[in-house]
Parts: C-alpha cells; structure tokens; sequence
C-alpha cells in the first residue's frame, strides 16, 4: 500500500494544472460546499469543525491553493437537524453545483448527507462520524478522518490491560453507557475484548440522554465492587456519574471515560479529583506527527488558541481529500474524476495531523485511538508507548 504525506499533499499542490474534469466551478477556484450544525444541539463542536476547515481553506491558499487554484468554503447551517442536512447537500450538489464536498458533524447527520453524496457519486469524507451504524449502510463513497471508528477507541487500553500479569488484571468490569451510538459503542467495543479474554461483566447499565439522577446506577456500580469501571459518556452525564460514584466511595482501580474527561471544566466538576482518570483522544497537540507542528503554529496565529480534536479532525478531512485531489490530479463533479478520488482512497495510505491513515473497504480507519489519562493534575497521553507523554498510572489513586 502507497504512502502519501499529508505535508506535501496540503502544501506541494500548485501547477498541477486542472486534470480531467477541473472546469468545476471555474479555473481558478475550486469551491468546497458543506453542511455543518452551527445552530441546534451539535452547535459547538460544529463551529468547531467550522473552524478547522477555515484553518485548512487558509493554510493551502496561504501555499498557493490546490492544483493551482484557490479553494472556496460554501458553508451551510443545518441547524442540527437531519432532514435540513439532507436539503443543504442537495442544493450544494445539485444546485450550486460544487466541485468538492466534505462532511458535517456528528453520526446523525453524517448518515443522511452521505446517502445524497453517494447518490451524486461525491467522494465523502467526514470528521466526525465515527458511531457502527454509519459502516452498515453500505456507502461506497465515505471515508471517517480520524485515528478509529468508535468500537476500536480503547484498542490500545484493551492491549495493556491483557499483556498485564493475571494476578494484576481486573477480574471484572462495570459498564455503564448512554443510549447513543457513539457513546455505547466507545465503551461496548472495550467491552467485547475484555469479554473475549476472559474479564467479566459485573454491571451493563445503558441510560437515555437526559438523565440526570445516576444515583442508582453508581449504587450497582459500588454494590458489584468491579475492579473497573468504563463511562460510555458526554460530558454531563459522565461528571455526574463520576461524582455519584465518589460519593458512594467507591473506588476501582481502572476509571474510564469517553468524552467527559477531556472537557476543560471536567476537574473543577468534579472536585479536582481527576488523577488515574482515563479517556481515549484521535489528537494531542504535541504529536510529532510532521504537518502537525504546522497545523497548531497556524490554526493559533489564526484563532488566538491551540486546536482540539474537532479542529484536527477537519483538518484531516481537507488533508485527505487533498492526496486524493493530487493524485488524481482534478477536482469537479465529473464522474470520472469522483471515481479516481475514491479509488484512491481505497488502496492508499494518508499522512495527517492525527497519524498515517488508511481504510477498509466500508471507510472505517484502521488504527486506534491514544489513551489520556490524569497524571499530576493534567491530561496527559500514555498509550501507545511511542506517543506517551507520561507513565501510565495503575492502579488509579482513590477519587
């Protein structure tokens, strides 16, 4: 499998010429429409994709375009909603006529806007729908720009946890997750490997997403004694299970989380008592990953602050899109053209900000997420090993 650096394909794309297929949306401009949840329930984690597609948009004009011509943002708001996600693709597509297409936010809106690009036969790449259900369609066309779908996010902690000696490894495991497809299927993806090697289940306990009391599910947490326990979680609903939980002071000896722990509020929400608290992260800042550096020195000069995963994972997506755009040198709708982009995509691998990326034949990315964990009162990364930023912390010092 070929190998394409991210760097040159983001920086190295000038005087390539239009190839086949380029008259897009004109010679000197090549006009990438999308839909993003600027308003509504996904509001702020879209304005923050928003952003690092206007920081990838900047940086590839500030190097000379691609393939020679500017690239142009045409950003929708579908307001969090599926059914105006679908008409905002359309009217991209089919009415103002796009060249390129890149992908909105979050699972439930991800499925139905890839349907209208594959039936335009659109390349679609998207940063953030990462949920089973969005690899069971069948898409021919999509491609997730990030590190691991949401069932392989804890790959590396199931790693370090069965290479430990028996006598050390947790015997049993609480689960306990929100009724959302990312969430259940971060946690129930750690679930089904500790399973698989023999570490039992003591408690599965799935919530709505308006819970608010989790004193009953904390209680058959603490009433199991696990020697783990793992948060199929948001924010919110992951604070207040962690505080329920010290307040019955129990106290396990792996604690993880998606989500939650990474939020800039999660210490003080908790009563700063974060240390040995795990969560998976597809993005550090430090990684030495080489358009990286780039990507944090530029995206900061433009928004006064570091990028966070949702930034980076938009990023990526304009990464990709552009390999693919060099390699086969043109970027319109044109049939032809659209089939090249994905044909390499499928048999090509693709240096980003968040590592090497490649993909299986339904666009879920093959490799796994990095493990954070609170070490000395901050958020560190500690797997995989040639990432790590600190010692892994075991067992997890009492709440």
């Amino acid at each position: 499998m070929a190998t394409v650096s991210a760097l040159a394909a983001t920086f190295a794309l000038g005087g390539c010429g239009g190839g086949a297929g380029s008259e897009g949306s004109g010679d000197d401009t090549i006009t990438i429409g999308v839909s993003l949840p600027l308003t509504g329930d996904f509001a702020e984690p879209g304005k923050g994709v928003e952003r690092g597609y206007k920081a990838w948009a900047k940086i590839v004009n500030d190097k000379g375009g691609l393939l020679g011509r500017k690239v142009e943002l045409k950003i929708l708001d579908d307001q969090s909603n599926a059914d105006r996600v679908v008409s905002d693709y359309e009217q991209l597509i089919g009415k103002d006529e796009v060249d390129l297409v890149f992908g909105p936010f979050s699972t439930r809106l991800v499925v139905p806007s890839a349907r209208v690009a594959e039936e335009y036969g659109m390349l679609f790449v998207e940063p953030a729908g990462a949920a089973p259900e969005v690899f069971e369609q069948g898409f021919k066309n999509l491609f997730y720009a990030a590190p691991a779908v949401a069932n392989d996010h804890y790959n590396h902690l199931a790693e370090y946890i069965l290479a430990l000696p028996a006598d050390q490894r947790p015997k049993s495991v609480a689960y306990s997750a929100m009724d959302d497809p990312f969430a259940q299927g971060t946690a129930y993806g750690l679930k089904d490997k500790l399973e698989a090697a023999g570490i039992k289940t003591a408690v599965d306990e799935v919530y709505p997403p308006n819970t608010t009391d989790f004193g009953p599910i904390a209680a058959k947490i603490a009433d199991s004694k696990a020697d783990m326990v793992v948060g199929g979680s948001q924010y919110q609903d992951g604070v207040n299970l962690i505080v329920a939980l010290q307040q019955l002071n129990y106290q396990p000896k792996i604690a993880a989380f998606s989500t939650a722990p990474t939020s800039p509020e999660f210490a003080e929400a908790i009563g700063n008592k974060t240390e040995g608290v795990l969560a998976p992260t597809g993005y550090t800042q430090k990684a030495d990953y080489p358009s990286n550096k780039e990507f944090v020195e530029k995206y900061t000069e433009q928004f006064g602050k570091a990028p966070e995963e949702d930034e980076a994972n938009a990023y990526t997506t304009g990464q990709v899109v552009a390999a693919a755009v060099e390699a086969a040198k043109c970027a319109s709708q044109d049939e032809e053209c659209q089939a090249k982009l994905i044909e390499f995509l499928r048999g090509n691998e693709v240096e980003t900000v968040v590592g090497p990326l490649k993909w299986d034949d339904k666009g879920r990315p093959q490799s796994a997420h990095m493990i954070q964990q609170w070490v000395d009162g901050e958020i560190q990364i500690v797997l995989p090993e040639e990432q790590k930023e600190a010692d892994f912390v075991f067992p997890k010092p009492k709440w």
